[in-house]
């Protein structure tokens, strides 16, 4: 009879491995099966047989090939069953078979990267570039719909009705689940940064929840870059490496032991991870010199002047905003022109700063976006227009949804209160 121990033990070992590796597996299934869904029916199945067997059997010595192999043969078996009313699905089950006895389980440990073959199969230039990103944050990383839609300022219904038409599109289609020839990669790449982009920014700040980060996906990025950067090097790679580096070093100083954020300007730099800002400093200067630098250069380049100032105030502001005048031409965008007015506000004063908010928010494209109305409260703070900055942090307020970030702005609110 199993006790209670074993059984909880077990179930923290299958929620480690499915946090950890459940992806991967998930990439896994998809090369072998040739189906999302059926990959992801394949991975729940393997997830309930671990949780059957493994208290009896013991957790095996390589989890992940376990549930890989398990996943395809309850997926098999799966085709099999409904072949008995559908007579197209035993030469699918035959073929399934073939490839099982071709690839051991250990496979799953020979393959370079199946989520990198899973990303630019996801990025097909078949689908539009909308659908792309959602359906590869949603398939490959795991983010949910709402975070993908936080992260796009859209809805909920939006992203999973991309997500929906992207996978028929792929069935529709018969898009091969695997990496492009060479001479296509470059055409294929723009979406597949961008979607690594995403994917970091919701490690690096959570959308929404109890936690400020979420490390594992940060750290995931960071490895598929990595790997993204061995297959093509180029400067936006280099560059989006770099910056995730940079950000990322600054892990440790961003949160209080106590969970509550801590502003750049407050953050104790001993504790930044030095050896991360060297290795994404190196990066950034052969990204400007491999030519063409494009937004995640240009980022990694303003993201290394902070981390080369040895306190807040040896900052070069001025630098940094010239940066972001090169960044502006190439991502005209909205936010990116909100970042360049807090770094005039550093430079030039608060004033300045909020001249170009205002401007900003004028527009009524970022009505919905809570840094926007933050930047203002915080300008407003310092001129000492408290009203006005009650009103913004009050908006910045109902906007966001993560809690260390509610309990900054409400802090903020009472201090001012």
């Amino acid at each position: 009879m199993r006790s209670t121990q074993s059984l909880e033990r077990v179930r923290r070992s299958v929620d480690t491995v499915y946090r950890d590796e459940g992806r991967r597996i998930f990439s896994t299934l998809v090369r072998l099966l040739g189906d999302l869904d059926l990959a992801e029916d394949a991975l729940h199945d393997a997830i309930a047989a671990a949780m059957e067997q493994w208290p009896e059997q013991g957790v095996p010595a390589n989890p992940r090939a376990w549930l890989v192999s398990v996943g395809r043969f309850k997926a098999i078996d799966a085709i099999r069953r409904s072949a008995r009313v559908q007579a197209a699905l035993p030469a699918l089950a035959a073929e399934l078979d073939a490839e099982a006895d071709r690839a051991a389980a250990v496979e799953v440990d020979v393959v370079a990267d199946d989520q990198l073959r899973l990303i630019f199969t996801c990025c097909h230039p078949a689908l539009s570039t909308e659908a792309q990103v959602a359906l590869t944050l949603r398939e490959v990383c795991g983010l949910s719909t709402d975070a993908i839609a936080h992260a796009y300022l859209t809805s909920s219904p939006t992203i999973a009705q991309r997500i929906v038409r992207a996978k028929a599109k792929i069935r529709s289609a018969g898009i091969p689940f695997a990496l492009p020839s060479t001479s296509d990669l470059p055409s294929r790449l723009d979406t597949v940064l961008q979607t690594l982009y995403l994917v970091f920014n919701e490690g690096y700040s959570a959308s929404s929840g109890e936690a400020a980060t979420h490390e594992l996906l940060a750290r995931e990025a960071i490895r598929l870059a990595r790997l993204l950067v061995g297959l093509l090097t180029g400067p936006e790679t280099l560059g989006l490496l770099a910056l995730m580096l940079l950000q990322d070093a600054r892990r440790a100083a961003r949160v209080s032991a106590s969970g509550e954020i801590v502003l750049l300007e407050q953050q104790d730099r001993s504790l930044w991870n030095r050896e991360a800002i060297e290795e994404g400093s190196a990066l950034v200067e052969a990204a400007l010199r491999a030519g063409s630098p494009g937004p995640y250069a240009f980022q990694a380049a303003i993201a290394a002047v902070h981390a080369e100032a040895r306190d807040a105030s040896a900052t070069d502001w001025d630098q940094i905003v010239g940066l972001y005048d090169l960044l502006a031409r190439v991502e005209p965008t909205e936010i990116v022109q909100l970042n360049r007015a807090v770094a005039v506000a550093m430079r030039d004063g608060p004033e300045s700063g909020l001249t170009l908010v205002d401007t900003l928010l004028s527009t009524g494209v970022l009505d919905d976006y809570y840094l926007a109305h933050a930047a203002r409260a915080d300008l407003c703070r310092r001129l000492g227009r408290r009203g006005e900055a009650l009103a913004s942090y009050e908006r910045a307020l109902v906007l966001t949804r993560q809690e260390p970030e509610r309990r900054f702005l409400q802090n903020r609110i009472h201090a001012l209160a």
